[in-house]
């Protein structure tokens, strides 16, 4: 048996991650809310689709909206097109399609890579000024007329104050 003279940590892990979620958003404190959802075993099934709820309370200064996407090199294509629904507190609805360019025509990946991931952050909408408060609710859907879409780890939301 080996043995280490590393302290492991066990029931502490939790509040150390707790901690640097509120040391990390306390040092952007535009960011009004970001949420990445994982996509099972990095292919994206056409039926799922994240849902990201997000609260809204200021409704006078603008808002911008972005997309996150996390793709291996097992992504088979250089875009990527989203349906991106979104419905407000009041009930009303809006749907959009986004085209996402995931690779240079070389075939070089967009982004910041780390090993076989690169990570892209694509503007959705900028300056939105949310005509009311609540909750805004945000699908997510892959449109790219395959079932299923392999290379796509994770697809996310951010909501940030426009100009931060």
């Amino acid at each position: 048996m080996i043995k280490s003279n590393k302290p492991v940590l066990r029931g502490g892990n939790a509040a150390v991650l707790v901690l640097f979620a509120l040391l990390a958003a306390a040092c952007n404190p535009g960011v009004v809310y970001e949420q990445n959802s994982r996509i099972p075993d990095a292919v994206w099934n056409r039926h799922n689709i994240p849902v990201f709820e997000v609260g809204i309370d200021d409704t006078l200064r603008p808002h911008d909206l972005l997309i996150n996407v996390r793709n291996t090199g097992e992504y088979p294509n250089s875009n990527l097109f989203l349906f991106i629904s979104v419905s407000s507190p009041g009930g009303s609805f809006t749907r959009d399609t986004l085209e996402l360019i995931l690779a240079e025509p070389s075939g070089k990946w967009k982004g910041r890579g780390f090993g076989s991931i690169w990570q892209n952050r694509f503007f959705y909408r900028r300056n939105v000024r949310f005509p009311e408060r609540g909750i805004y609710t945000f699908e997510i859907e892959q449109a790219m007329r395959k079932e299923y879409l392999p290379g796509i780890t994770d697809i996310g939301l951010k909501v940030e104050l426009s100009g931060q």
